[in-house]
C-alpha cells in the first residue's frame, strides 16, 4: 500500500521545525557533554578524593561512562513510545528528563559533605541523562527527516546534528570562562555548579519552541494507514516496534551500529579525553586545552550542514566513507601535535579531527532514517545509534586514559581509534545506499499467509 503524497512544508515552518530540534538537542548535548568536561576537570577531585590523580579521572570517567549504558534503555522506551504515539510528545520528556538531572547534578553534596553516598547520587543523575539522551537523538532528526524536502533531507536532517557540537561548544565555553574568571579554589569550591545549575532555564526556553511545532505528516498518516489495515485484516494490534525492527531490519540495525563505531569513540577521544591528556601528558593548562576545543567546536557546527548538503549530492555512503577513513589517517598527526605543547598544534588537531568526525555525524541522522520503515523508525533508528554507544563511546574516554596510564604513549590510542575507523568502513561497504529512498513509503507487515495474500492483493490493486 503506497503512502499518501505528503506536500513539502513552507520554508518557514521547516524552519521552525529545524529549530525546535537543534535547539532541543544542543540543550540535552549540553547537559551531557557538560558532565563529560566536569568529570575530566573536577569531578576527580570532589566525588572520588583521595586517589592517584589519573585513577581519580579514571573512577570519574566511569561514572561518565554510565550515561551510557542507560541510552540504549531509553532508546528502546522512547522508539516504542515514539513508534506509537508520536515524535512531538516523547521529545518534550526527553527534555524535561535531562534538563532535571542536569540541574539536581548542580545541588548535589560533594564526598566531603556526605561521603560515599556522593558519587552513589551522581551516578544516579548521570543515568537519568543517559536514559533520556537515548530517546532524544531519533525523534529530533525524524522530526525533520519527516518534515523536510527530499531533495535536500541530507542538509536540513543534519542541523539537529549540529547541536552535538553546539552544545559542546555552550558547555565548553562557561566552563572555560568560568576557569578565566575564579582562581581554581572557587571554581572547585562552587563555581562548578553555575553550568550545571544554568541548564533549568535552558530548558524551559526547549520546552516553548518545541512545543509550538507540529507532529511528523509522514507518521499522522503512517499511523492512519496502520489504523486501515488493521481494520481490513480484522487483526487487533500490531507488532511491537522493536519485534518488527528486528524482524524486517536487523541487518540496518548492524550497519547502524557498525557506522557509530568511529563517529562515537573518535569524537570522544578529540573532545573528553583530549582534557586529559593536553593537562597531563604534555602539562598544557586547563584553559589552554578548552579553548582548542571551544574553537574547534565552532568549526565543527559550521561544516556539518555543508558535510550533509555534499551528502544529497553524492550520497551518504560516500560522505561517511571519507569521514571514517579520514579520521584513521588522521591519529598519528593528531597527536604528534599535541605532543608539541604549542596552542596552535593543538588547536589544528583538534579542529580537523573534529572536521573529520563532521563527514560521519552529518549524514547520519538521514542515512539512518532512510533505513527504517515510519512505523518502526524511531525504533530502528534509536537502537541501532544508541546500542553502539555503549560499546564506542561509553568508554572510550575511560579505555584512553588506561592506554596512556598503563604504557605512557599515545601509540595504542591512536591503534584504538583507527581500529574502530576500519570497522566502520566494513560497515558502510555493506549498507544500502539510501540518499532516494522515499520516506512516506509504509511497508506492509504481513504476519500469516492469509494475510501476506490479502497484502499482495490490496498492493496489486
Amino acid at each position: 500500500m503506497a503512502a499518501p503524497a505528503t506536500s513539502p512544508p513552507a520554508p518557514s515552518s521547516l524552519k521552525r521545525i529545524v529549530a525546535a530540534s537543534l535547539i532541543g538537542t544542543t540543550i540535552e548535548w549540553y547537559d551531557f557533554f557538560l558532565y563529560g568536561s566536569a568529570a575530566a576537570l573536577v569531578f576527580n577531585k570532589l566525588f572520588f578524593p583521595g586517589s592517584d590523580p589519573l585513577v581519580g579521572t579514571l573512577l570519574s570517567f566511569l561514572t561518565y561512562a554510565v550515561g551510557f549504558a542507560a541510552r540504549p534503555l531509553g532508546a528502546l522506551v522512547f522508539g516504542h513510545y515514539g513508534d506509537r504515539l508520536g515524535r512531538k510528545k516523547l521529545l518534550v520528556l526527553s527534555l524535561l528528563l535531562m534538563g532535571g538531572a542536569t540541574f539536581a547534578i548542580g545541588l548535589l553534596p560533594t564526598h566531603a559533605t556526605v561521603g560515599s553516598a556522593a558519587p552513589v547520587l551522581l551516578t544516579v543523575l548521570r543515568l537519568v541523562q543517559g536514559f533520556a539522551l537515548g530517546g532524544e537523538w531519533g525523534g529530533a532528526v525524524l522530526l525533520v527527516s519527516e518534515h523536510g524536502d527530499a531533495k535536500r533531507r541530507g542538509f536540513w536532517a543534519s542541523w539537529p546534528q549540529t547541536g552535538a557540537p553546539a552544545g559542546q561548544l555552550l558547555a565548553t565555553g562557561v566552563l572555560s570562562v568560568l576557569t578565566a574568571l575564579l582562581s581554581d579554589a572557587a571554581f572547585t569550591s562552587w563555581g562548578w555548579r553555575i553550568p550545571f545549575l544554568l541548564s533549568g532555564v535552558l530548558v524551559v526556553v526547549g520546552l516553548w519552541i518545541r512545543l509550538s511545532v507540529d507532529e511528523s505528516p509522514v507518521f499522522k498518516a503512517a499511523l492512519a494507514q496502520a489504523e486501515a489495515r488493521k481494520a481490513a485484516a480484522g487483526r487487533q494490534a500490531e507488532k511491537m516496534p522493536l519485534v518488527a525492527v528486528m524482524r524486517h531490519h536487523w541487518r540496518d540495525v548492524l550497519v547502524a551500529m557498525g557506522a557509530r563505531m568511529a563517529e562515537n569513540i573518535s569524537y570522544y577521544v578529540i573532545t573528553a579525553f583530549i582534557l586529559v591528556y593536553a593537562t597531563t601528558a604534555v602539562q598544557m593548562s586547563k584553559q589552554t586545552a578548552l579553548n582548542a576545543v571551544l574553537i574547534a567546536s565552532a568549526v565543527h557546527f559550521a561544516v556539518i550542514p555543508a558535510w550533509g548538503a555534499l551528502s544529497d549530492r553524492i550520497g551518504r555512503r560516500p560522505v561517511y566513507l571519507i569521514g571514517a577513513i579520514g579520521v584513521g589517517a588522521w591519529m598519528f598527526p593528531f597527536f604528534a601535535l599535541i605532543d608539541t605543547g604549542s596552542f596552535g598544534s593543538l588547536l589544528l588537531a583538534v579542529t580537523v579531527g573534529l572536521v573529520l568526525h563532521g563527514a560521519m555525524y552529518a549524514p547520519q541522522a538521514a542515512f539512518f532514517s532512510e533505513m527504517f520503515a515510519t512505523r518502526m523508525r524511531y525504533s530502528g533508528a534509536s537502537i541501532g545509534a544508541q546500542f553502539s554507544s555503549v560499546a564506542a563511546g561509553a568508554p572510550a574516554p575511560l579505555i584512553a586514559t588506561a592506554l596512556l596510564a598503563d604504557y605512557d604513549s599515545s601509540t595504542p590510542i591512536a591503534l584504538y581509534v583507527i581500529a574502530a575507523a576500519l570497522l566502520t568502513v566494513v560497515a558502510i561497504g555493506c549498507a544500502r545506499e539510501t540518499r532516494h529512498r522515499d520516506l512516506a513509503a509504509v511497508e506492509v507487515e504481513p504476519v500469516d499467509d492469509a494475510s501476506a495474500a490479502r497484502t499482495a492483493d490490496v498492493r496489486t490493486a
